[in-house]
């Protein structure tokens, strides 16, 4: 039995306190820069979610830090080359967004099927290097918030 994605995913920036962003390189598109994201699981919060794909993706306990809902939801189309991974006929995801504070850079366990390479980057770097909207803008909005609750923006 073939097992579908939900199309609903959480977007995870993490970052720190001066701005830098971590990104991730895909394993299945070298050269494919992005931030944590992942579908939820059949009943599964969104906040749970994001600890869990924060561990399968870089390893780290996201529970030790500071993860913050930022009340922000990207409905967008699923790109033609990835939705075969979805139910027939669903070609849009809803992106839920949730940024993760750590006190510095640090070094993280990769999850080798899912991805090549990690870089810390000036959040400026950082948003110009991703390729997918709205993790740029899910960035840009850090920076632009004082990133203290990027979530209470409206």
């Amino acid at each position: 039995m073939t097992r579908y994605k939900q199309p609903v995913s959480v977007l995870v920036v993490i970052y720190t306190a001066g701005l830098e962003v971590l990104l991730l390189e895909r394993a299945d598109h070298p050269g494919y820069w992005q931030s944590v994201t992942g579908s939820c699981e059949p009943g599964e919060a969104l906040r749970d979610t994001a600890l869990r794909e924060v561990r399968e993706e870089t390893g780290l306990d996201a529970s030790r830090y500071a993860l913050t809902d930022w009340h922000t939801q990207n409905d967008y189309e699923i790109y033609p080359h990835w939705r075969h991974r979805y139910p027939p006929g669903v070609t849009r995801n809803t992106e839920h967004v949730f940024g993760l504070q750590l006190p510095c850079p640090v070094d993280v366990q990769l999850a080798p099927r899912e991805h090549l390479n990690f870089q810390w980057l000036a959040w400026q770097d950082a948003a110009e290097q991703v390729f997918s909207p709205s993790n740029r803008a899910a960035i840009l909005r850090l920076a632009g918030s004082g990133h203290e609750h990027p979530g209470a923006l409206k």
